[in-house]
């Protein structure tokens, strides 16, 4: 299945005139969800072509200003547009009332059920094609990182599955119990099918280098991670419990990750030539996101990128 990763904002803390506050969403099967949701949001989306009507939940990692203030736009938009399917908002436990102070502060009349749900490590969100995970994170509040699943699916040989005979709701049944008999041989699953693992992608935002991380986003597609500061200012990092582009790079390196992608840019550079070398010097498969910045994964597609 085909996967577009949008990033709709990725500077750190301040926006620029480039880069808008934290969020970006995931369009996967008809279903959009965004994933941290800054201050212009709804307008950046708007932009980049990304309907709002289609917005199932969104996923917040903590609610400093910049990662929130946006949902107060998109849920009153949606109410005017008529809304009638329930939103769902994931935010730290103990967070929930932020959430609702932001989406009934101008007391507008909003007619769809919202739920703002705490959440804790582990399986917050789930469908039938995938699950979503939540892993603690350290920054200077409660930080969840996220975990976007898609369940792994099995894939028949055609031409195996031709000789053998197998057709109809033979499949089905492989698929349920794993084997079947014709004329009487049993076949099993595994002599006529593969197993295709689902896509995985990984989020860590504002954060420390942390094990968690590493564990999360092993052997993962991709790994989006904030990269406030450059090395040269690591001390910066360390206070404010942020991560450098190299220590980003590490993890992703140590993860076995596919790629990796730096957001959450510091206000303070300009030049992200030496940012994207910084981190290439340890992991090459490195890119950095900027605003309209578009990723692709599935279907045939195995990741477009720009610099």
């Amino acid at each position: 299945m085909r996967m577009d990763i949008i990033f709709l904002g990725t500077s750190g803390s301040i926006p620029t005139k480039d880069r808008n506050l934290p969020s970006f969403a995931i369009f996967y099967n008809g279903d959009l969800l965004l994933f941290d949701c800054g201050e212009g949001t709804q307008r950046q989306m708007q932009i980049q072509n990304v309907k709002i009507s289609k917005l199932k939940a969104i996923f917040i990692t903590h609610t400093h200003g910049d990662h929130v203030i946006g949902i107060a736009g998109i849920v009153r938009t949606l109410a005017l547009m008529r809304r009638k399917d329930p939103l769902f908002i994931f935010v730290p436990k103990g967070f929930e009332d932020i959430i609702a102070n932001l989406i009934t502060f101008d007391k507008a009349l909003i007619e769809y059920e919202i739920k703002i749900i705490g959440i804790n490590s582990g399986i917050v969100y789930k469908t039938d094609e995938y699950i979503i995970k939540a892993f603690k994170l350290k920054h200077t509040i409660s930080t969840f990182g996220y975990v976007f699943k898609e369940k792994d699916r099995y894939k028949f040989y055609k031409d195996k599955c031709r000789l053998l005979g197998i057709k109809g709701t033979m499949f089905s049944k492989l698929l349920k119990y794993k084997r079947i008999v014709i004329r009487n041989k049993v076949i099993k699953l595994k002599d006529v099918a593969y197993k295709k693992m689902g896509i995985k992608i990984v989020y860590a935002s504002d954060t420390r280098p942390v094990i968690n991380t590493i564990n999360a986003a092993r052997n993962a597609d991709l790994l989006i991670h904030e990269a406030t500061y450059v090395k040269r200012d690591a001390i910066l990092a360390k206070e404010r419990m942020h991560s450098t582009a190299e220590e980003a790079a590490k993890i992703a390196k140590r993860a076995n990750v596919r790629y990796l992608i730096l957001t959450h840019i510091g206000s303070r550079y300009k030049d992200f030539r030496k940012i994207l070398k910084e981190a290439r010097s340890i992991f090459n498969n490195t890119y950095i996101a900027y605003d309209g910045y578009r990723f692709v994964l599935g279907a045939s597609s195995s990741g477009r990128t720009a610099d």
